[in-house]
């Protein structure tokens, strides 16, 4: 099974740009938006019914802003928009979907934003996702994957400049601690057990060039659960789609 992730940043201005020639071509068997800024209310008949899959969407309250969807030529068990904490739920960050072997969470994290004005509310975020993903994966014997926009590079190479960027939002010691309370867990980020090297991004700022340059940042991820990992074949990175500031990433599963 092919699962791919991508923060689309906006997904009427990534079907501008080729999204559904793009999908059609690449035919995941899973595919998990972030970012897609969308009401739901606004969904043309091609987004809720693409050709070969089911969609599922969240939208959140406020209108133009964050937002995830999954699209699934197998259709789930089961469909929760939440993790049961208000403040972030409303937001539109979650979906969560059953199948009938595994479990699959796509989040869109929040951004620190400038100033750190956001930090505070992304710790807070951080860590109730920590408690509701350890709740699921004690509860379940079935696989559990999580993806999603983390906003956050864990280790120094996984961004082109970490001494630039040691106090910026995505980059905080407060940020990467959490990741590594996260894989303390118990949690492999898959892309690391396939890739060691540096040089391997998911986001460019649109400013300097900084795509063709490969100045970038790795904040888009893969976890499972460590006594997964068997089940992982690979763990990729597709850094030559376009269509948005992000560029998907992959996972090749046995499920």
């Amino acid at each position: 099974m092919k699962i791919v992730s991508w923060n689309v940043n906006g997904i009427r201005a990534c079907i501008k740009k080729g999204f559904f020639e793009w999908l059609y071509e690449a035919k995941p068997d899973i595919l998990c938006l972030q970012e897609t800024k969308i009401a739901e209310a606004e969904l043309t008949k091609e987004l809720m019914q693409p050709k070969g899959y089911h969609t599922y969407w969240n939208s959140g309250e406020r209108k133009g802003y964050a937002g995830v969807s999954i699209f699934t030529k197998e259709e789930p068990i089961k469909v929760e928009r939440g993790i049961g904490v208000e403040k972030f739920d409303e937001e539109g960050r979650f979906l969560i979907l059953e199948y009938e072997k595994f479990w699959l969470v796509n989040a869109y994290f929040p951004h620190s934003q400038r100033e750190l004005n956001r930090l505070k509310f992304k710790l807070e975020f951080n860590d109730a996702f920590l408690r509701f993903a350890e709740n699921l994966t004690k509860t379940t014997t079935k696989m559990v994957i999580i993806t999603g926009d983390f906003n956050v590079a864990h280790k120094e190479i996984d961004l082109k400049n970490p001494k630039q960027n040691e106090h910026n939002a995505g980059f905080t010691i407060e940020e990467r601690r959490w990741v590594d309370e996260f894989l303390s867990k118990g949690y492999v980020d898959t892309f690391r057990e396939f890739e060691k090297g540096p040089g391997h991004y998911t986001w460019w700022s649109y400013r300097f060039n900084a795509r063709k340059r490969n100045i970038g940042w790795r904040v888009d991820y893969f976890f499972v659960p460590i006594q997964f990992l068997k089940n992982i074949k690979n763990s990729y990175i597709l850094k030559d789609v376009l269509g948005s500031d992000h560029c998907p990433i992959g996972v090749e599963v046995k499920i």
